[in-house]
């Protein structure tokens, strides 16, 4: 039985792992539940898989619960604490945003299996992690589909054979468009994805491409290959996930009807492949056609941005992420334009001091000064964002 603790379990990665969990009683058990502030549906989760442990991490969310037994608890600390605990066997960080880098740091140095989906933990922090990692017998493996792809492909392969990673793009609700015509559109708009449900805050990164240039650098961190042999392409039926191009010329590829659940699947079984009867079965004349595309990066210069943060290193990703995190809430508030979120990023990035990271507390420091100068530049703007 593998003991399960899932970190973000209210939102689309969470609520897809928990399917997964329902469909093999015999195989998983969830130890802990934890979510930011949606209370109804964590206590209804809670109901149905009976936890040891239940947290909710905004602390004025959590005064509305705590009908719910000792059991429960709230706060930032409280995440740490289950990422840790004694109990659980893997632990499925789905957090989103920076909130994750601390529980997956914890989850490694107490030598749990890291299924991680929390991208921002790899990109602010990825160093820290692959330290606590040869620290203890802590085991990170990644959820995200692009990188569960990779992963595969290189099932039993020498990295120093690996020629260059090519990671695949929706392209977002706005494949094609030019810089003008995105300059209207508005946070409805872009969070009708054309292939994947996810929260609102990676659909709009799906739709910026943020969200691949956040993974270009979760894919130097986790695998070792140089930022210039990586690429990414826009693949508008998300069915080939990510590519691994060998030194000979050969090519490995992953392929599948677009859900989170085989990916969530293969991170908790590791290496092993359990039968699992929900998923559908991939039918190559209905994926048809696959096609492929350059990324633009004029239309979609954040993800131009966050590549070059990547390869400056220090604190760069952190400062990329944080502004990121920052103009994508503004924009769905509607305080700033699609085209105006990247001109608020790079602003940032190109004034701040870069450190080299020497430990957590300059990571912190990075972030939490990078948002103050993000919601500084946002205020200057007109409403319009420009």
């Amino acid at each position: 039985m593998i003991r399960v603790a899932i970190l973000g379990s209210t939102g689309s990665i969470g609520e897809s792992a928990l399917k997964v969990i329902e469909r093999h009683p015999d195989r998983f058990q969830v130890v802990a539940l934890a979510a930011n502030r949606s209370v109804e549906q964590l206590e209804e989760q809670a109901r149905r898989f009976e936890p040891l442990r239940v947290v909710v991490a905004d602390e004025e969310a959590f005064e509305s619960c705590r009908q719910n037994g000792t059991h429960w608890s709230g706060g930032r600390e409280a995440l740490v604490e289950v990422a840790a605990m004694a109990e659980a066997d893997v632990v499925l960080n789905a957090l989103v945003g920076f909130a994750g880098l601390e529980p997956s740091i914890a989850a490694l140095r107490a030598e749990k299996r890291l299924a991680l989906a929390n991208k921002e933990s790899l990109v602010t922090g990825g160093d820290l992690l692959m330290e606590a990692m040869a620290d203890g017998e802590g085991e990170l493996v990644p959820v995200d589909s692009e990188h569960s792809a990779i992963l595969q492909c290189l099932g039993g392969e020498d990295p120093d054979q690996v020629q260059r990673l090519v990671i695949t793009a929706s392209g977002g609700p706005f494949r094609g468009w030019s810089r003008e015509r995105l300059e209207t559109v508005g946070p409805d708009d872009a969070l009708q994805h054309p292939t994947w449900d996810m929260g609102a805050k990676i659909t709009i990164d799906s739709a910026t491409l943020a969200n691949k240039a956040l993974e270009v650098i979760e894919a130097h961190v986790l695998y070792g290959i140089p930022y210039d042999r990586i690429d990414a392409v826009v693949h508008p039926q998300s069915v080939v996930h990510s590519f691994v191009e060998f030194v000979d010329g050969s090519v490995m590829a992953q392929l599948g009807f677009p859900t989170m659940e085989l990916p969530i699947l293969y991170a908790l079984t590791y290496p092993d492949r359990v039968d699992d009867g929900g998923l559908r079965t991939f039918d190559p004349v209905r994926a048809s056609p696959l096609t492929f595309e350059a990324v633009d990066t004029d239309a979609f210069p954040l993800f131009r941005i966050g590549v070059e943060a990547g390869q400056r290193g220090g604190t760069a990703p952190t400062v990329f992420n944080a502004v990121n995190e920052v103009v994508v809430e503004a924009f769905l508030k509607g305080e700033v334009s699609f085209p105006g979120m990247a001109r608020v990023v790079d602003e940032v990035l190109s004034r701040s001091d870069i450190r080299p990271v020497t430990g957590l507390d300059v990571i912190l420091q990075a972030d939490r000064q990078a948002r103050r100068s993000a919601r500084e530049s946002l205020s200057r703007r007109a409403p319009s964002g420009d």
